[in-house]
């Protein structure tokens, strides 16, 4: 095996067991939260987003059906984590962003995993940094691409 090839299968090695660890820390932060698993990734990802977003919006980033997200989202406005906002462009449809209570639960849940890794990326240089942005920048591609692989007609897993 060459060289690079040991590279690449140690990457996705590694790759692999990122994965899980992530997996097993949103686990461990929703159960803190006294959340499911799936409510943290939303307004997670609802906080990385521009906005308020569409239902159907939350739907695509989570991987969930329609009809799942719209209860995920009425499970997290009963809970005081998101708001419902009348679309400015579309005023029968609602927008959905994180209530102040949901920024603060996050900020807090994520202060000492934040620090932690801050403190493991302390010695990188700033171009190896723009590196390593750049690998999770297409590896999120490759998962996004690979999950709607997973649910195509034909593809034998969904």
């Amino acid at each position: 095996m060459s060289n690079r090839s040991e590279l690449l299968e140690q990457l996705n090695a590694e790759s692999r067991r990122h994965y899980a660890a992530w997996t097993l820390l949103n686990q461990k932060l929703a159960d803190a939260q006294g959340l499911h698993p799936t409510d943290l990734q939303c307004l997670n990802l609802l906080e990385q987003e521009e906005g308020p977003q569409s239902t159907g919006r939350i739907a695509e980033m989570t991987g969930l059906t329609a009809g799942s997200a719209t209860r995920l989202v009425d499970r997290l406005t009963k809970a005081g984590l998101v708001v419902r906002q009348p679309d400015p462009h579309d005023r029968r449809r609602a927008m959905v962003a994180l209530s102040p209570a949901a920024r603060t639960r996050l900020n807090e849940a994520w202060e000492a995993p934040g620090t932690a890794y801050d403190e493991a990326l302390a010695s990188f240089s700033d171009d190896e940094l723009a590196v390593i942005r750049e690998y999770f920048r297409r590896i999120q591609e490759v998962g996004r691409a690979q999950a709607l692989a997973v649910d195509a007609p034909g593809s034998g897993a969904g």
